[in-house]
């Protein structure tokens, strides 16, 4: 499980990992609905990923193409996907 805080203006961080696996790109809009004590966040319109993917030339597996300047994947960041995975 990751976690975040909510700052003094009532801003909250995704995380890096949760943009990711949910495809969110900076301007994504989400439904915000609170749940009994819980607050569910539900991403509305088009949210995929706009990464092009290719063929990993050692493995052959299918692989994200990293935009100019991303920082690379780390094996903690796989590792923590992978966690979190159903």
């Amino acid at each position: 499980m990751i976690t975040t805080k909510l700052s003094s203006k009532g801003q909250l961080v995704l995380p890096r990992l949760v943009r990711i696996k949910l495809g969110l790109a900076p301007g994504a809009r989400l439904l915000c609905e609170v749940r009994g004590n819980s607050v569910v966040l539900t991403p509305q319109g088009r949210t995929a990923n706009r990464t092009g993917y290719g063929v990993n030339p050692v493995s052959g597996l299918r692989v994200a193409r990293q935009s100019a300047g991303a920082e690379p994947v780390s094996s903690e960041m796989i590792r923590k996907l992978l966690e979190e995975f159903p």
